[in-house]
């Protein structure tokens, strides 16, 4: 009989505590979808763990918990949650995924592009969960903070590690996950630190605050030290973000510039010089080959306008990865994608400023403003990191505009009264 080595069991018992929390109460089961599908706990196993199908059997474990559970099995619940599905964004994500399925169904290789359909469409259960079962305030703020530490504790691990070998070396994601290369995992920990902010602002307690505080130092460290110039623009805009929509600039802008200081004054000259080929696109090889490859995808659009390559079908039209998401988008599912694809996206920014501008003034509705003003600012550091990344199906995306979704929903009753509220208003009101 093979021994499970230690870490494995250890993994084990973090999955089998999820499932037990997912049984006991069903909206748990959408943190536990969370921490099991931006961790990616499985793949730090040693063993058959590593093969484990963490997610699919949390999902199980949640339909039972959905279906035994007197709240969530009636009828006027369903009914009731059915409503939040009129929202414009969700009606265009429906229709983008009939898109997925419809370049799928033409793709020029489908043996590739059905498995890259079914994970997407793995990903849209997990967010029709979501929509179901979070319908509090409470329930979506420990969704948020369950995301941001769920990737936060990767950052902390990869910040030590590069602080301890003298950054340099580059540092990865959760192996065997979506986002284990460098250049993802330096877009996913910039689009966490606005989430980790949030999580800072509306925290009281002093030791936990220090903890974020330290959450994000180390997450800048790890997102530095990927070695990833798309990393690094999305960090520095992200990064102006945030200051300009923190409460005490006058702090902010000087624990900048001491972190700038800090990274080129105590990172290896290659690193330096690495980033500083940014402002050299037109001569560096990378760069020259990522607008090659550019030039290939738009071929395949114009010779498939609607309908492009198919989901993954880069592996057949172009030499590389798309190296955009914009480019992926349009290549593989032609210009209605792009199209639906840039609508949802583009949208929802504009949403969020509108709630953002209505709430921030109003009594009451300081934590509506915060939500909103930092979800933009977290797919603004998508949407930047994504231009040079073929992430255009990445998870976390999906999520964030359910997310924004969900929010639009739980505001709207307060912004259409345009009334003051109290400030410590119990988190659980209803969608």
């Amino acid at each position: 009989m093979p021994i499970i080595p230690m870490r494995d069991l250890a993994i084990l018992c973090i999955i089998g505590g999820l499932c037990v929390v997912t049984l006991m109460r069903p909206w748990m089961g959408v943190i536990a979808l969370a921490v099991v599908g931006y961790m990616h706990p499985q793949g730090y196993a040693l063993g058959v763990v590593k093969q484990l199908p963490a997610f699919d059997i949390l999902v199980f474990c949640l339909l039972a918990s959905i279906l035994i559970s007197p709240s969530t099995r009636s009828p006027a619940y369903l009914k009731q949650r059915l409503r939040i599905l009129r929202d414009w964004r969700l009606i265009l994500l429906g229709l983008l995924w009939l898109d997925f399925l419809l370049t799928s169904t033409f793709s020029m290789v489908p043996v590739i592009a059905w498995p890259k359909f079914l994970e997407i469409s793995k990903v849209f259960i997990g967010l029709l969960f979501t929509l179901l079962l979070i319908d509090t305030r409470e329930k979506l703020f420990y969704l948020l903070a369950a995301i941001a530490l769920s990737v936060a504790l990767l950052a902390m691990k990869g910040g030590v590690w590069a602080i301890m070998t003298g950054f340099l070396d580059r540092v990865y994601g959760p192996p065997g996950s979506h986002f284990y290369d460098n250049n993802h995992f330096a877009v996913l920990t910039v689009m966490n630190i606005p989430l980790l902010y949030l999580w800072l602002r509306q925290c009281s307690d002093r030791w936990l605050r220090l903890f974020i505080l330290a959450l994000i130092a180390l997450s800048v460290v790890a997102a530095l030290t990927s070695w990833s110039r798309g990393g690094l623009i999305s960090l520095s805009v992200t990064a102006m973000l945030i200051v300009w929509h923190s409460r005490r600039r006058y702090l902010a802008v000087p624990f900048l510039f001491l972190c700038l200081l800090f990274a080129f004054g105590n990172f290896p000259d290659e690193w330096a010089e690495r980033m500083g080929t940014i402002w050299s696109f037109e001569t560096e090889g990378s760069a020259v080959s990522r607008l090659e490859v550019w030039r290939e995808g738009i071929q395949i659009a114009q010779q498939r306008p609607w309908v492009g390559a198919g989901p993954n079908g880069w592996f057949y039209a172009a030499t590389r990865d798309w190296h955009s998401a914009y480019i992926e988008m349009l290549a593989e599912n032609g210009f209605p994608g792009l199209a639906l694809w840039l609508s949802v996206l583009v949208g929802t920014l504009i949403s969020l400023s509108r709630i953002y501008h209505a709430a921030r003034k109003l009594a009451g509705l300081e934590w509506v403003a915060d939500f909103s003003g930092i979800l933009r600012i977290s797919l603004l550091s998508y949407m930047i990191g994504a231009a040079f990344l073929g992430l255009s199906y990445w998870d976390i995306l999906y999520h964030l505009l359910v997310i924004s979704a969900l929010l639009s929903a739980l505001a709207a009753p307060w912004l259409k009264a345009r009334r003051p509220v109290v400030a410590d208003t119990s988190r659980s009101e209803k969608v």
